[in-house]
């Protein structure tokens, strides 16, 4: 897998999403600490509330984003929206209310809903072969699990000798190393589509992405990654201090498992995915995920939890890390960045809708009740996938060329 690290186009890419994704995991942690200085008690509503605008920001502007992406000179896009998110970092230890805090939200996680998708659209134009393209996808997700590990580690170290607004100097550095990794290559220019107006460039990625049936099966298989990862994600410090009366670190423990178990199928999907069809791999992962969640419903102790959350964090690495090949084969070039921000943004609605839902059913009716509504929740999507997601749709589609 490591081989692809060999080109150096992507090697600095990697690096550059390495950097940022550490940075962006010191913020989470410091932000959690400035809402507690700022709202003692009423920390919990003023992270709930940053964590929707987030969703919203993802959503509403990843395809407005895209309207834009393709006019734009990639590289010099992508160094200025690490900027931006930099300058938000740098903003954000002299914040003192709570307003300036969702609007510091808002721009930062607006610039990262540019950012992501125009960065993934890049990687299938810089690796042609699927082979290493499936790698990187592979270094992806790894990254991402091991991110969600290491950075809480990192920051405790931290705040050992350095109080939390030091964190965001960390988060603003990440961001400006990740600026410089990507200046420091060359990459490809993105395609022009045909011209429209801006509202039909504004919708394209969206209605293609619907045109296409193996994308319509991929958008019920985020809604059971969704539903399913949500018991883990909302609800894992709720089972453990609150059912199982223990700490914090045996929080940090559990959740630790969910990655370790993603990392682990991370590994091994390449092999996987040259011997089986994604269809059936992204099928067998969402499985996974519903047998999973239903068994969460009968959870006797903590050591029964951990492995239960390594099997959903396996379920979770083989449901989602494919989605970059189908939206790799599913458009031309020029289309691409529309789809990924269109998968982008679909699939962050997918957990804006699973995140209340986990929790509010947890509190009203029960962790059981919660864990057996949103594991029949992934099943039903699990069941669109298999209906809508035809079989021998394994090859490019021709796009509507109407759209």
């Amino acid at each position: 897998m490591l081989h692809v690290l060999r080109h150096r186009t992507y090697r600095h890419l990697f690096g550059a999403q390495l950097v940022a994704l550490t940075g962006t995991g010191l913020a989470t942690v410091a932000l959690g600490l400035l809402a507690f200085r700022i709202a003692g008690q009423n920390a919990g509503m003023v992270l709930g509330t940053a964590l929707a605008i987030k969703m919203l920001a993802y959503v509403g502007v990843a395809p407005l984003a895209a309207a834009f992406a393709n006019h734009l000179p990639r590289r010099a896009l992508l160094v200025m929206l690490d900027l931006v998110r930099g300058l938000v970092a740098a903003c954000l230890p002299f914040v003192n209310t709570q307003w300036q805090i969702y609007v510091l939200i808002f721009v930062l996680q607006s610039a990262s809903a540019a950012f992501t998708p125009t960065f993934q659209a890049t990687i299938p134009d810089i690796l042609p072969d699927e082979r290493e393209y499936t790698d990187a996808l592979s270094l992806s997700r790894i990254a991402y699990d091991m991110e969600s590990v290491l950075s809480p580690l990192l920051a405790a170290a931290l705040l050992g000798v350095v109080s939390f607004h030091a964190l965001f100097v960390g988060t603003a550095l990440g961001f400006l190393c990740s600026a410089a990794l990507v200046l420091s290559v060359p990459l490809p220019s993105p395609q022009t589509p045909p011209r429209h107006g801006v509202l039909a460039r504004t919708t394209r990625g969206i209605r293609l992405y619907l045109a296409t049936p193996r994308l319509r099966g991929l958008l019920a298989i985020d809604m059971a990654v969704a539903a399913a990862a949500s018991i883990v994600l909302v609800n894992t410090v709720v089972y453990v201090q609150g059912l199982f009366g223990l700490d914090q670190s045996a929080t940090a423990l559990a959740l630790a498992c969910f990655g370790a178990g993603s990392v682990l199928a991370a590994l091994g999907l390449p092999r996987v995915l040259e011997r089986m069809a994604d269809r059936t791999v992204m099928l067998g992962g969402a499985c996974v995920l519903c047998v999973g969640a239903c068994l969460a419903n009968w959870v006797p102790n903590y050591g029964w939890l951990l492995p239960l959350w390594g099997v959903l964090g396996v379920g979770y690495s083989v449901a989602l890390t494919p989605s970059g090949r189908l939206l790799r084969r599913s458009g031309t070039p020029e289309d691409r960045p529309a789809l990924f921000a269109a998968q982008f943004s679909l699939s962050h609605l997918c957990w804006l809708l699973a995140y209340p839902v986990a929790g509010r059913m947890g509190a009203a009716f029960g962790l059981p009740a919660a864990a057996l509504g949103l594991g029949l929740l992934a099943a039903i999507a699990t069941g669109v996938a298999c209906l809508i997601w035809p079989s021998h749709d394994e090859g490019t589609t021709t796009l509507p060329t109407r759209l």
